[in-house]
């Protein structure tokens, strides 16, 4: 029973690692390229680091969202195949 309930809360967390990957993994890429940008031009606007790393966010999330409810979909759908390993 132990084992089970470790196993999902470890599959629980690689899901919610993998689906988090591609917006913090876009943000981050993003955030360093207006980063280098900065330091070259010196330009220090508060909104030049903000504003395209929302919107490329959005549109990776937007891109990916398929994807994300095809993985939730599954994941749902096996804890509920093991509701009855729990109940026994």
């Amino acid at each position: 029973m132990q084992s089970e309930i470790i196993a999902l809360a470890v599959a629980t967390l690689k899901l919610a690692l993998l689906l988090s990957l591609p917006a913090l993994l876009t943000g981050m890429i993003v955030g360093l390229l207006i980063s280098i940008f900065q330091a070259t031009t010196q330009i220090n606007e508060m909104t030049l680091s903000f504003v395209p790393k929302i919107l490329t966010i959005a549109v990776v999330l937007i891109l990916t969202l398929p994807w994300m409810m095809n993985e939730m979909i599954d994941f749902t759908t096996y804890v509920f195949k093991l509701i009855p390993t729990f109940l026994r």
